[in-house]
This record gives structure tokens, sequence and C-alpha cells, in this order.
């Protein structure tokens, strides 16, 4: 195996090639700008994340004006990319920023990891692609190409794995060139040694990686042991009196927290008792297409039903700003949760 100087200029010389340099937040870097990037990248494939992050700069160019936001407008320009806890991270740690360090991103590692949703890796990252200090990383794509290159096994999810993988990223990574050094590590597992597929042909260290060796790049890094997920029954009610329907913000933790989505039983037999409440009378039900929503630990069937008021709802006292008449015609800029979002997509081609 090379000394990590060899091993890093050949990564380098990938990347002054081949490496990507025209990324939206490639261009006039801060820490922010990189923050953001960073936090969306997070289990989000670039070319999704491009439209996201353009406009969500656009609203929010700097930590103060996120900061000062209204959280559904921020769930608003998150909809879509999923994981909404990052979301609601970003902007706790936009205001510690504004409050605690006069609005301006910290430079230092200790206080960058001190903010929600950053860990060791994040930091290292944005500080590193911003400001040029010396950090290593280990995202996804860098614990794929390590593992891959040293033929450390295991699931890299398993802190004596991820040991192992930090104590080789910090041998390798070089005190020149850092920023480049890091996006090259980022590029090379997200374009070259992808999951499946990888490019190994194209590699600047194939000579060098020891699964390549063994002919086991398939077998690097180890999986996580499958179990089979659970599969959970709810059935949401779409409330409809012309074009409008009626959606709630779901509490702050939780499914969906802080989102807006419709209301839920578990079975049919709630109905009644839960519409009186809500003041809806003299409907007609009808059953929409069941469908499935997966989250990383179980499986969400889900029933709709559509109640189309024939006459107009019953004001009842609900909590103020928890409730809301959304209408098709007119979509108020907030967050949904992704089956929220379906369904009021399906519900606006319904109603033309």
């Amino acid at each position: 195996m090379p000394s990590s100087s060899v091993f890093s200029q050949r990564i380098l010389n990938w990347f002054d090639k081949s490496g990507r340099k025209d990324l939206p937040w490639q261009q006039n870097k801060t820490p922010y700008s990189v923050w953001v990037s960073e936090i969306m990248l997070q289990q989000t494939q670039v070319t999704t994340v491009i439209p996201y992050y353009q406009r969500f700069m656009a609203r929010f160019p700097d930590a103060v004006s996120l900061a000062d936001a209204a959280e559904d407008e921020v769930l608003h320009h998150w909809t879509g990319l999923g994981y909404y806890a990052r979301a609601r991270n970003l902007q706790k740690a936009a205001r510690q920023i504004r409050d605690n360090h006069q609005g301006q991103f910290p430079t230092e590692m200790e206080q960058v990891m001190a903010l929600p949703g950053i860990g060791r890796s994040t930091a290292g990252a944005i500080l590193s692609l911003s400001l040029g200090q010396v950090h290593p990383i280990l995202d996804g794509n860098v614990k794929r190409v390590l593992s891959r290159y040293a033929a450390i096994a295991g699931w890299p999810g398993e802190k004596a794995v991820e040991s192992v993988l930090w104590t080789l990223a910090e041998d390798l990574t070089p005190e020149h060139r850092i920023a480049d050094y890091n996006q090259a590590m980022m590029d090379m597992g997200a374009t070259l040694c992808t999951r499946s597929r990888p490019k190994c042909q194209l590699c600047p260290v194939q000579a060098e990686c020891q699964a390549l060796a063994l002919n086991q790049v398939a077998d690097f890094p180890g999986k996580k042991a499958k179990k089979a997920l659970p599969v959970r029954r709810t059935i949401m009610l779409m409330p409809q009196w012309q074009s409008q329907i009626l959606i709630y913000k779901r509490p702050p933790a939780g499914l969906w927290g802080g989102l807006w989505g419709f209301y839920e039983i578990a079975d049919k037999a709630e109905l009644p008792k839960l519409s009186e409440s809500l003041g809806l009378q003299d409907y007609q039900i009808t059953e929409l297409e069941e469908f499935r929503h997966t989250f990383s630990h179980f499986h969400l069937d889900i029933q709709p039903l559509l109640l189309t008021l024939t006459r107009a709802p019953q004001a009842k006292k609900v909590q103020e700003n928890q409730q809301l008449w959304y209408d098709l015609q007119t979509p108020p800029s907030i967050g949904l949760a992704a089956p929220t979002k379906t369904l009021l997509h399906s519900l606006t081609k319904i109603n033309g």
C-alpha cells in the first residue's frame, strides 16, 4: 500500500481531471452555503438536491434569514426532500447561530459540532470545503471508498468498524489542498466507487485496492443485517368542501413532526366521533386506492377516505393555527407530509 502522500496525490490528480467543480454550492463557498448543501445531500442524491438548494438559498441566503423565518415556510421549501428532521435541525441551528454567534457561522470544530444535526464528518466537511481547515471526513461515500481500499470488513455503522475507518481517514488526509481532497473523496464514492457497478477501471488507486485484489469489491463495505420491516395501517380522512380540503398541523415531535397532514383513524368505527368533533356533517364517503409509504424502519399502508361534504362544515373551536382548509385552487406555501402532498395532488387532478 502506498504512503498517504502518494494516495492523496493520486486522488487530487484524478480530481483535477474528473472531479465535480460546477455544482451550485461549489461557487462562492461560505460555511453557511456548504452547511446547507451538506445537510441536503445526506441521504439524497445530487441531482435531486440542486433545485431544492437553489430555491432554499434564494429565500434563506444566510443563517439569520433562516432563523427568522416561520417554520412552515422552511418546511415548505423542504417538502419533497424527505427526512424532515434535517430541516427542523437546520433552523434550530440557525437560531443558535443568530443568538449565540452574532449571526455568523462558527469556525471552531467544537462549536460547529455543538449545533443540532451536525456530527464530526459534516463539521469537517463544512470547515474544510469552505475555509480550508484540515479535517478528515467520513460520510457514506468516503466510508465505501476506504472500506474497499483497505478491505475493512464489517458494517460501517458499527462503532468498532467506524473507528477503524476514522483512523484510516485521518492517516490519508493531506495537509494541503484539503478542500479539493475532501471533495474528491466524496466524488469518488458518488461517481466511481458506487454501491453497485463500481467503475474500478477508472479508479486512481485501483492498483492498491485490497477489495479489488481479492475480487471482492461487492463484499465491501459490509452490510447491516436485514430485518423484515413491520407493517402498520392507518386511515387518512380527506374532508372536502368545494375546492377546500381539511388538514391539520402535526405535533412538532414524532412522525412528520411540524408538517401539515390529514386526520387519521385506526378503524372506520372511529369516523362518526371524529367527524362530529371537527364539525363535519352530511358527507359522502369515497374509498380511494390504498397505497404504501415506506420509512426506514416500517411500512405504512394508507387507506384514504374522501369525505365529500354536502353542506358547509360547522365552525369548531380548534387551537389557533393548527387547522387549515387547504384550497386546491390557491394552495398555500406550507410544509406537507409526503403522503399528504401525493393525495392533494391526486385530488387536484380529480377536481380538474
